[in-house]
């Protein structure tokens, strides 16, 4: 009897082991989406020959791993609804929904997240949840070399307030937007990285012929060893240079701090913030730290409550105190410099502000018409005007640094490759910033990597949403705002050219003063509009 107990108990620990071989890939998670009435494609791997059952709704399929562990199988569509379960082997995945999925690429511009546009959407956003709409975030990842089947762990997330900050805000919108029109349920498969150019996002195979350029251009950084010596020595260049500016520092190593409250800075130079006077010798930038104070009167009742600083945007990075106190600091230009002040910093009557600019080699500055105020409540006292300015640690132009995310075909492999197997009713795509540079042969390099996804995704009518650059730089740059007009005329071209594309216009929804303009909900509005003319 022991020795029968034994070999059940063998067999069925060789059955668990057996099932517990199979993996999935990170996209087929717990609450993911389904592109409804499209076959439903489940993959994954497992030991070589270890048959895999998947079961879904009503239907049962079984496969067989091949020689190197692959499995996949097809399921009949399925109409919009849920939630529903799946089991593949002894893996249980809950909570699936079967709705409309879109795969929302590019640049900052659409991974630009719903926390960054709170100043113009704060009140929709918080009043807002919806467990239809799914976003799931594909991990910023490269590979040189490699056809990645799989990205880094990642799950899908329901439109929440405790997830929504995360999501893209041009997704939410759109997102929103469909499904009020559809009532069916809607995923996001964001998969988007900041001031990458569309070759970065182009198969090697796609390119080898039109554009040997790149092809090349890639090969110099397809040995990881190499890529690992760059990063090792920028990342030395940046530690000495860093330890330079702040040893060099006369506001930091000083008998009394330049951002100290009881600082004499009474000899300081006075100038009006927004010009460019300060930051440069008269004829060429000064880099290296810039000091600023500013003395404002805060009324009594703020005394020793909790406020916001904001400091608009700032070129290049910042630190900011108040009353000698630390509050925040950027280490980018981008970023709306929005600093909590701690209750009990504030104090009736004069408060000082003092901010620590760092100049990476340009010009610094304050970027005009953004927000430079102290808030509290519902009151405000402006900062702009003004300031008391002096130069800390002038210095040479900070080391350049390598962005291997930025060269061609690396995010195909790593970040668009591992979705082949996933169907999508579209595709939103906004970029275009990085390849004014090269605008000229901006509409093929287009045409050539939609075609190159709808082979990828075995979909040769899959529609296309290009976002229109939005508009940007101050009137006077008329060098800069042409380049940019004839990169929208590239991808208007780009549109015109390919019968599943069509162009969503966004040049009236630009700010000049910023690269990332705020009206993400009507831009998602017009997408969704679009969109809904070409649902299948």
């Amino acid at each position: 009897m022991k020795k029968f107990h034994l070999a059940c108990l063998a067999l069925m620990l060789s059955i668990f082991a057996s099932e517990a071989a199979v993996r999935l890939p990170s996209v087929i998670t717990d609450g993911m989406v389904i592109q409804r009435n499209e076959p439903v494609s489940i993959w994954g791997w497992a030991d070589s020959g270890e048959k895999v059952t998947v079961k879904w709704q009503k239907e049962t399929v079984t496969t067989t791993a091949d020689e190197s562990g692959r499995w996949i199988v097809t399921l009949s569509p399925s109409k919009a609804g849920g939630p529903y379960t799946m089991t593949i082997g002894n893996i249980r995945i809950n909570d699936i929904l079967v709705g409309d999925v879109f795969l929302c690429s590019g640049q900052s511009n659409m991974e630009l997240p719903v926390a960054r546009v709170m100043d113009m959407f704060a009140q929709e956003v918080l009043s807002y949840e919806n467990t239809q709409i799914r976003q799931i975030l594909i991990p910023q990842t490269t590979d040189f070399n490699t056809l990645q089947d799989d990205v880094p762990n990642t799950s899908w997330k329901p439109l929440t307030q405790e997830n929504v900050m995360d999501f893209s805000a041009l997704a939410y919108f759109y997102a929103k937007e469909l499904h009020a029109a559809t009532g069916v349920p809607v995923g996001i498969v964001n998969s988007s990285w900041g001031g990458t150019p569309v070759e970065a996002w182009t198969s090697e195979e796609a390119m080898k012929d039109k554009f040997p350029q790149f092809i090349n251009a890639k090969r110099i950084y397809e040995d990881d060893g190499y890529r690992d010596r760059i990063k090792q020595l920028e990342g030395e260049d940046f530690y000495r240079w860093n330890t330079a500016i702040d040893n060099g520092d006369p506001g930091l190593n000083g008998p009394v701090k330049w951002y100290a409250a009881e600082l004499d800075d009474t000899d300081w130079q006075t100038v009006d913030m927004f010009a460019h006077t300060w930051g440069n010798d008269g004829l060429n930038p000064i880099g290296g730290s810039h000091w600023l104070r500013k003395y404002v009167t805060v009324p009594s009742e703020w005394e020793g409550k909790e406020a916001i600083i904001r400091m608009g945007c700032i070129v290049d990075a910042d630190s900011v105190y108040v009353n000698g106190h630390f509050v925040g600091n950027t280490t980018y230009q981008y970023p709306p410099r929005i600093y909590r002040i701690p209750a009990g910093v504030l104090k009736a009557g004069t408060n000082n502000v003092s901010v620590r600019v760092i100049s990476n080699g340009g010009q610094p500055s304050f970027v005009p018409e953004k927000p430079y105020k102290i808030i509290c409540g519902d009151a405000e006292v402006s900062l702009e005007g003004t300031w008391k300015y002096r130069l800390g640690a002038p210095m040479p132009p900070a080391p350049s640094m390598m962005f291997f995310h930025y060269k061609p075909v690396c995010l195909y492999n790593a970040m668009i490759h591992p979705l082949k197997n996933m169907k999508f009713a579209g595709v939103l795509w906004y970029q275009g910033e990085s390849n004014v540079t090269g605008r000229n042969i901006y509409a093929e390099q287009l045409l050539t990597m939609m075609n190159d996804w709808r082979n990828t995704f075995a979909d040769e009518d899959l529609m296309f949403y290009i976002v229109e650059l939005a508009d940007f730089m101050h009137e006077s740059d008329v060098e800069g705002r042409q380049a940019w007009a004839e990169l929208r005329q590239q991808q208007a071209q780009a549109a015109e050219r390919d019968a599943n594309a069509t162009l969503i216009r966004n040049s009236d929804l630009g700010e000049w003063n910023d690269i990332h303009p705020l009206d993400k909900k009507t831009l998602g509005q017009r997408a969704a509009e679009a969109t809904l003319k070409h649902l299948r």
